[in-house]
């Protein structure tokens, strides 16, 4: 099992920057892809990137260089550095991993942005 912990989220002005961490825990060897996604009051949960074991990623078109995904496996930790935040952005932040067929989530941290 593998457990995540979110860390980072917090209020911002219009255009300024965060970076969220994800620290997981337990059987991670078999990571194949990690990632995040965010959730808006009265939205549905949609997909910011991806990041796969091979390096690929995939950004949601709204977020393409503003944000950017990595992982430091040293620290098995997986971040997302935002830039030029937007009132838009404004959202909970949840960390995603995939194991086989099985998906883990962090406990979401929340981004606000003021414009």
């Amino acid at each position: 099992q593998v457990q995540l912990v979110e860390s980072g989220g917090g209020l911002v002005q219009d255009g300024g920057s965060l970076r969220l961490s994800c620290a997981a825990s337990g059987n991670t060897v078999s990571i194949a892809t990690m990632g995040w996604y965010r959730q808006a009051p009265g939205k549905q949960r949609e997909l910011v990137a991806l990041l796969t074991s091979g390096g690929d990623t995939n950004y949601a078109e709204s977020v393409k260089g503003r944000f950017t995904i990595s992982r430091d496996n040293a620290k098995n930790t997986e971040y997302l550095q935002m830039n030029s935040l937007q009132p838009e952005d404004t959202a909970v932040y949840y960390c995603y991993v995939r194991i086989l067929l099985n998906n883990y989530w962090g406990q979401g941290t929340q981004v606000t942005v003021s414009s």
